[in-house]
């Protein structure tokens, strides 16, 4: 083991992916010579070549239609868009394209591509650099859609995702990038797609959420501890596919459920997970599901205030704690 920040973490696991397999190339904006803006493939291209960090034109679209194609020819592509708020011109390639490969071969081809990129609030982006996108692509039957919150799950699921057949998009909290630190695996890493982690037990109210949200949720549980309020965090990692059994589980143990994610409500990931627990567990329930999320309108502002007013904090999340635990 070895303590890294999530930053370190997908540095890592991207240069050990690229040591490891020839098929695997890293395409993208400034990914190349300036070595991503986060310096994540810093020094890749010096080590590994153009043809293998390959630096791109700014068109998204181009990015992932590229990335499909090598797919499909055998190569483990990795695109990085530069940022999730660019990510709507490649929208029809990821969805119309990437997505049905498998289903409209009747499995004959598969398209095993990943899509890196940076999301999220926090660090004072505004309107163009603090978006969460994972609601607009988690519908999408095909496509795999992961949120890692810690530095060994960031490794472990990377790893997966290069390994999948079908494609995946994986979402980096850039709060996250060298904020949070953890312990991390020496060699070969792996976590499943599609297992939620409990982040810690509780027995009073259950707390579900990903990304940056699942580091506030446990400050905020520690909190409300004092307090004899005893709350459980599931970090669901996977967004799609989702976990629902332990969701159900934990629901059904605490009998009490807090959704927490910064994306807007309306239609939210925390949408789906109500859904789930009210179809399996609704009666097992002693008050209503209630969710904390980003608010509904088109953006994050730049203005500190602005920005504070749209994101859950920890604060936020003890005082939704404390009033889910008075039912």
């Amino acid at each position: 083991m070895a303590t890294k920040n999530l930053l370190e973490a997908v540095r890592e696991t991207l240069h050990d992916a690229m040591a490891s397999d020839e098929r695997v190339f890293i395409m993208g904006e400034d990914v190349g010579a300036r070595g991503n803006v986060f310096l994540i493939t810093a020094g890749f291209q010096e080590e590994f070549g153009r043809e293998r960090i390959i630096d791109t034109p700014l068109a998204e679209a181009s990015i992932i239609g590229v990335a499909i194609g090598a797919a499909m020819a055998g190569l483990r592509p990795i695109a990085e868009i530069q940022f999730a708020d660019f990510i709507y011109p490649a929208f029809n390639q990821i969805v119309g394209e990437a997505a049905k490969t498998r289903y409209r071969s009747a499995g004959g081809n598969t398209c095993p591509l990943v899509i890196r990129t940076p999301y999220g609030g926090g660090v004072r982006g505004a309107l163009s650099h603090s978006v969460s996108i994972e609601a607009l692509f988690y519908h999408v039957p095909g496509l795999k859609v992961l949120a890692p919150s810690t530095p060994a799950d960031a490794k472990g699921l990377l790893t997966s995702a290069i390994a999948d057949e079908d494609p995946v998009l994986f979402l980096e909290h850039k709060r996250t990038y060298r904020l949070i630190k953890g312990e991390v695996p020496e060699g070969r890493h792996t976590v499943p797609i599609g297992k939620a982690d409990i982040a810690r037990a509780g027995k009073d109210l259950s707390v579900i959420t990903y990304g940056l949200m699942r580091h506030f949720a446990v400050e905020a549980a520690e909190k409300v501890a004092a307090e004899g309020i005893d709350a459980e965090v599931v970090d669901l990692r996977s967004i799609r596919p989702m976990d629902r059994e332990t969701i159900i589980k934990s629901a059904t143990k605490t009998r009490r459920v807090l959704i927490v994610h910064e994306d807007n409500k309306f239609g939210g990931v925390g949408a789906e997970i109500s859904a789930a627990i009210a179809e399996e567990a609704l009666f097992e329930l002693d008050a209503p599901i209630k969710r904390l999320c980003g608010p509904d309108v088109p953006a994050m502002g730049y203005a500190k205030e602005y920005e504070e007013a749209f994101m859950p904090s920890p604060e936020r999340i003890a005082d939704a704690m404390r009033e889910l635990a008075r039912f």
